[in-house]
C-alpha cells in the first residue's frame, strides 16, 4: 500500500504550475501542503494561505515528508535539497545544473541519511530516460548514449534548416514562445545539454564527471553557409551530447553540433522535441522521443517521481558499484568540421589529419581528425573567432588517442 505524501513545493513557475495542473486531475494519495515562492505580491490562482516566502516553513515542518524543488537558483536549490535530505525528507528535483554540479555530495547525503532524491524531470523533460538507465539497463553493457537533450537549440536549428530562418530571428522566436531564456547561453551554448549528459552518464556508466571537465560547444556561431553545406550533403545539423564507453577502462563525454544523415533517428527530431539514443550491447539501438520542456511534459516526469516515492523508491546507482574501474577521459580523436575565418585557428587546433579543405570567398572550412583536448584548450578562442565546429563522424570514426591501441567504432 502506498504511503501518504505531504508535499512542500519550491517554485511555482511553468513547471510548478504544470505539476499542479496534473495533480488536480489525479486521485493520488498526496497533498501539496505549502508552496515556497520569491514574489508574494504576484497574483496567483490558488488560495494565498498555500504560499510563503519563508523556506523554513517547508523544511522545518514535520508534517511535510516530501520536498519538490523546481526553482532556477542553483545554489539555493542545493541548500534546499541537501537540508531536506539531511532532515529525513525525500526530494524530487528538476534542477539539472544543481544536480550535475553536486551529484557526488547528493549521493553521499542519500546514503548517509537513508533518504531518496529523484530527478527524472531534470533530463529531457517527459522522456523517462533516468529510470530506464537505472532499471531496464542495469545489467546491460551500454556502448553509448546520445541524442537531442535541449529543445531550445533544436528549435533554432529546425527553423534555420527547414525554413531558412536566420539564427537571430529563430532565437527571438524561441524566446517569445518560452523555449529559450532572455539570456540563452545555457541552451545555445550546450551547457544545459552537458548538465543533463553528466546526470545520465552517472546512471549509464557509474561515473560522476565534473561538468567543467566536459567539452560543450554550442550553436551560437552557426551561419547560413554551414546550413547550406549540410543541405548539399543531405545532412542536418543537431546539437548532440554524447557519452561513450571506449574500452573497459575509459568513457568519454562531450557536447557538439553534429551532422546527422536521414538514416539516423535524430534527423527527424524537430523543433522543441528531444530524442535519446541508447546503443546497447544486447538490446542494440533503442530510441526515446518526446517533448523535452514545458510545464506539462516536465511536470509529468516530476509527478512520476513523486508517485514512485509513495513506495519508497530510490536510485541504487547500480553501475557505480559494478564499474569501479571505469574512468573519464578527454584523450580521444574526433573527426570534425571547422568553418573559420582566421587561418591561424587551424594551426592552433593542431589537426592530426586533414581530409578536406575548402576556400570560396568568405566560406572556408576544414574537415579532419583532432584531439578532443585540443578543442577544450581552445574553446574560448573558437568562440571569439566566430568559428563553427561540428562532429562529422560520417567521415571517420572515433578512437582512443594515438598512444592507446584499442579502437572504438563510430556512433
Amino acid at each position: 500500500m502506498s504511503k501518504k505524501l505531504n508535499i512542500g513545493l519550491f517554485g511555482f513557475g511553468v513547471v510548478g504550475q504544470g505539476l499542479y495542473d496534473i495533480i488536480r486531475t489525479k486521485h493520488l494519495n498526496l497533498e501539496i501542503v505549502k508552496i515556497a515562492i520569491n514574489d508574494e505580491s504576484k497574483q496567483r490562482s490558488l488560495p494565498q494561505h498555500l504560499f510563503t516566502t519563508d523556506r523554513d516553513e517547508l523544511l522545518n515542518n514535520p508534517e511535510i515528508n516530501t520536498i519538490v524543488e523546481l526553482i532556477n537558483d542553483t545554489e539555493a536549490a542545493f541548500e534546499i535539497v541537501s537540508r531536506a535530505l539531511s532532515s529525513g525528507k525525500n526530494v524530487v528535483s528538476a534542477s539539472k545544473k544543481m544536480i550535475a554540479l553536486h551529484l557526488n555530495e547528493l549521493i553521499a547525503l542519500q546514503h548517509q541519511y537513508g533518504t531518496s532524491l529523484l530527478y527524472e524531470g531534470a533530463v529531457c523533460g517527459s522522456i523517462p530516460i533516468i529510470r530506464n538507465l537505472e532499471e531496464y539497463y542495469d545489467n546491460e553493457l551500454l556502448h553509448s548514449i546520445s541524442g537531442i537533450f535541449n529543445g531550445s537549440s533544436n528549435y533554432i536549428l529546425s527553423k534555420g534548416f527547414n525554413e531558412n530562418m536566420d539564427y537571430n530571428t529563430a532565437l527571438k522566436q524561441a524566446q517569445d514562445l518560452g523555449f529559450a531564456e532572455t539570456d540563452p547561453t545555457m541552451d545555445v551554448g550546450g551547457y544545459d545539454a552537458k548538465y543533463k549528459l553528466v546526470i545520465a552518464a552517472a546512471h549509464a556508466y557509474g561515473v560522476v564527471v565534473k561538468p567543467d571537465d566536459v567539452l560543450n560547444i554550442g550553436i551560437q556561431n552557426l551561419s547560413a553557409n554551414d546550413l547550406q553545406y549540410a543541405r548539399e550533403k543531405g545532412l542536418k545539423i543537431k546539437l548532440v551530447p554524447v557519452a561513450k564507453e571506449l574500452d573497459d577502462s575509459h568513457v568519454t563525454l562531450f557536447v557538439l553540433p553534429k551532422f546527422v544523415n536521414e538514416k539516423e533517428f535524430l534527423y527527424n527530431v524537430e523543433y522543441e522535441y528531444n530524442g535519446v539514443i541508447v546503443q546497447a550491447a544486447f538490446a542494440d539501438q533503442q530510441f526515446f522521443f518526446g517533448k523535452g520542456a514545458g510545464g506539462h511534459p516536465t511536470g509529468s516526469a516530476v509527478l512520476s517521481d513523486i508517485a514512485a516515492l509513495r513506495y519508497d523508491y530510490q536510485y541504487e546507482y547500480k553501475k557505480a558499484k559494478e564499474r569501479a574501474n571505469l574512468n573519464f577521459t578527454n584523450n580521444i580523436e574526433l573527426n570534425v568540421y571547422l568553418r573559420y575565418d582566421d587561418e591561424s585557428l587551424v594551426t592552433v587546433l593542431n589537426f592530426l589529419h586533414i581530409q578536406e579543405r575548402y576556400y570560396s570567398g568568405s566560406f572556408k572550412f576544414v574537415i579532419g581528425k583532432i584531439n578532443l583536448q585540443s578543442l577544450i584548450d581552445n574553446q574560448q578562442l573558437i568562440a571569439d573567432s566566430k568559428a563553427f565546429v561540428a562532429f562529422a563522424d560520417q567521415l571517420a570514426g572515433v578512437s582512443l588517442a594515438p598512444e592507446k591501441t584499442q579502437k572504438a567504432e563510430a556512433y
